[in-house]
């Protein structure tokens, strides 16, 4: 007769839950891809391809999540935005 071992490991799963809100931009028929782009640069720090890919995202699909982070964070970056001309709200 063979002895077999069972091994059970304990494994323990952390999940880091956070509770970020998030900036979506919304489409419009005003703004331009350029201005949109410039626009998400100099407020969201996003290099020119996020910024491109994000325009259009929100052409295409109608709403984009442009920043992640929390309400402090976001709410002068969202006015920024609102300032702008851009449609946007946290979520």
């Amino acid at each position: 007769m063979s002895t077999k071992e069972k091994v059970r490991e304990k494994i323990e799963l952390k999940e880091n839950v956070s509770f970020d809100n998030e900036i979506v931009m919304y489409n419009d028929d005003v703004n331009t891809f350029d201005h949109v782009i410039d626009t998400l640069i100099r407020v969201c720090s996003h290099t020119p391809e996020q910024a491109e890919q994000c325009s259009l995202i929100i052409h295409y699909k109608g709403k984009c999540t442009v920043k992640t982070g929390s309400v402090k964070e976001l709410t002068p970056q969202c006015l920024q935005l609102l300032e702008a001309g851009l449609s946007a709200e946290i979520v």
